[in-house]
């Protein structure tokens, strides 16, 4: 039984530890839902983008999403989904360090879909600030818009990020007995179990 609370120990025993130090330990679990959150919210503005548009038929100028509909400048401007795109990209990074063995992997796999994902937004909100469009386009168009429309590719995009995120969640929360052993976190749902196995 002790095997399964020594990172709990260890938490308890580092009360001044910083702040980075604590989000990936002792407050993880609060941290990794109040990401997911963000994350989630994030995905009701690209539905209700999608609803707008192909259910709706409404132009895709004018399918918005949420925010979009009642703040117009967030959409035309960029900056909704590039805060986003930036949250996201700051909270894969800063939250990585809890996750370990097979959940950390996958992680990283969200992380680095997330960082092309940030990028083809920040090529989207420079395009917007200075009026110069890329690609020919009469409105900022990102790489993958060349190919894709834009509604499609970042439902894509967001899948794409989101998918592995959850993967990663589903063996944080459920580690192996080796992936267990290396946990600074509690947020594991059968630690005690899966310590007293090993």
């Amino acid at each position: 039984m002790s095997v399964s609370t020594t990172g709990i120990q260890h938490i308890s025993e580092s009360p001044s530890m910083g702040f980075y130090e604590s989000l990936n330990t002792r407050w993880h679990k609060a941290a990794l839902w109040g990401f997911m959150a963000i994350v989630l919210f994030h995905w009701l503005e690209h539905i209700v983008q999608a609803y707008q548009f192909f259910v709706l038929h409404w132009s895709r100028a004018m399918s918005m999403g949420l925010l979009g509909m009642y703040y117009p400048w967030l959409m035309k401007s960029e900056v909704l989904h590039y805060g986003f795109a930036l949250v996201m990209l700051i909270g894969l990074w800063v939250l990585r360090k809890g996750f370990t063995g097979s959940s950390y992997k996958w992680w990283m796999v969200a992380f680095w879909i997330q960082f092309w994902h940030h990028f083809e937004h920040f090529i989207l909100f420079y395009q917007a600030q200075t009026q110069h469009f890329w690609f020919g386009g009469s409105v900022p168009t990102s790489v993958g818009q060349i190919w894709i429309p834009r509604i499609e590719l970042h439902l894509i995009y967001n899948a794409l990020v989101f998918i592995p995120m959850v993967v990663a969640m589903y063996y944080h929360a459920y580690p192996s007995a080796q992936d267990a052993m290396k946990a600074r976190c509690t947020c594991a749902h059968h630690r005690s179990a899966v310590g007293a196995a090993a």
